[in-house]
């Protein structure tokens, strides 16, 4: 039985994420799920396709930690060996599991694919194990109980792991913890970290349980509250008061407070919430804004376009800057971005218009203005982002993504009360 005190530790296997062919975020994704969870996990670790190496990390892991969650190594080819090393580690045997193996025959036969014998490799499972179906591939995970301890080992692929862990792993987590544990994570834009932890800090010195945690990520900061309970509701108890505290303190900052719900969603369903139509007018972002607007399900009932004005002529010919304005104040200004998004008539009405103008790289790189256009409210923020291209990008995104919400949210709460 787990107490509050059992830790959690991560093994990724495989010899491209060493060379770096491949960007581990099985580890970011896990050590993100566990924290949800209230576990603690103090390592993390990555290990190539050898089984000498293999087994002296395994066994390293299991010496100081209580459930070991290996992700990677259980395909069909003679490199993966996860499965073997972890059960020559357990002294238990592999035993073919027929279940499987008519899943990984079916999972074949529908798809028109050759079945060659080495795939059945995948369903040999350790004696005593526990079996997790794989919905997604022909890798089922496995649970071997090890002394007090367990090791959870999950297929490579985050379209297969990713599912495994909340199908399976999670409720497997639960159930042989005493307690459970909760989180809600309440999302702010518009104020950094440093600033927000300060904004907070009482509240941390003060933490027992719940639990107070902030992470930046670009453009916004999450803060994380975890609460453990005999259930949901005691759960649900503890953390309202501090949600909120922290609605109070943060106002409209806050975009959300539902793990689920990105910024871009926040947006779209804002802009559902009042009826309004949105419109794209990027440069330096060349589409980003975008895209992450249609990333939200239900984006076509609110988006109508978006221009890709990479060049000046682009800007003056498709959104409407004056020549005088380009060659005056340059693409780059304050005027220019204004410009962007004055003409919501053409080519399509709209009703709210975002722009953004700015340099990636260069001497300047990171000079960026955004506007925003709500039935002919304009507003535009400068800002100067730090980092390379595709960080500059991304920043100006969120930035833009931000500057759209409070534009409208200004809109519809003048609209109220007029």
């Amino acid at each position: 039985m787990f107490n509050k005190n059992n830790t959690v530790e991560l093994l990724c296997v495989g010899t491209e994420l060493l060379l770096g062919n491949i960007v581990n975020t099985n580890a970011a994704f896990l050590a993100e799920e566990i924290a949800k969870l209230g576990l603690s996990s103090y390592y993390q670790s990555v290990v190539g396709d050898n089984a000498g190496r293999l087994e002296e990390s395994i066994k390293l892991a299991l010496s100081r930690s209580d459930i070991v969650i290996l992700c990677g190594g259980l395909g069909p080819t003679e490199d993966d060996l996860t499965k073997e090393i972890a059960s020559k580690v357990a002294g238990k045997q592999l035993l073919m599991h027929e279940e499987s193996k008519k899943r990984i025959e079916d999972y074949f036969k529908k798809r028109g694919i050759k079945l060659t014998d080495n795939n059945f490799k995948q369903a040999l499972i350790p004696e005593g194990a526990t079996v997790l179906t794989n919905n997604n591939g022909t890798a089922p995970g496995v649970i071997i109980p090890y002394e007090d301890k367990f090791m959870i080992l999950l297929p490579g692929p985050p379209g297969e792991l990713k599912p495994m862990f909340y199908e399976s792993v999670v409720p497997f987590l639960r159930k042989i913890s005493p307690v459970i544990f909760k989180s809600r994570t309440v999302k702010v834009v518009s104020v950094g970290e440093s600033v927000a932890e300060t904004m907070i800090k009482d509240m941390i010195d003060a933490q027992t349980n719940p639990t107070i945690a902030t992470y930046a990520k670009t453009g916004e900061v999450h803060i994380r509250v975890t609460a453990s309970g005999k259930d949901e509701d005691e759960c649900d108890s503890l953390i309202k008061p501090i949600i909120r505290e922290l609605k109070n303190r943060f106002g409209n900052n806050i975009y959300t407070t539902h793990d689920e719900v990105s910024l871009e969603k926040a947006v779209v369903d804002l802009l559902l919430s009042g009826g309004l139509k949105v419109t794209a007018v990027e440069s330096c972002t060349a589409g980003m804004v975008a895209s992450r607007i249609v990333n939200v399900p239900g984006a076509s009932d609110v988006f109508k376009y978006s221009l890709v004005t990479y060049c000046d002529e682009a800007k003056h010919k498709l959104a409407g800057v004056k020549k005088s304005t380009l060659e005056k104040q340059t693409a780059v200004s304050r005027e220019t971005a204004e410009e962007m998004v004055k003409n919501l008539d053409a080519p399509l009405k709209s009703d709210v218009c975002v722009g953004v103008t700015g340099y990636a790289d260069g001497e300047d790189a990171g000079h960026v203005f955004i506007a925003c256009n709500v039935h002919g409210r304009v507003e535009v923020r400068e800002f100067h982002f730090v980092g390379n291209r595709l960080k500059v990008r991304e920043s100006a995104t969120t930035q833009a993504l931000v500057l759209m919400r409070d534009a409208v949210l200004k809109f519809l709460s003048e609209i109220a009360f007029s």
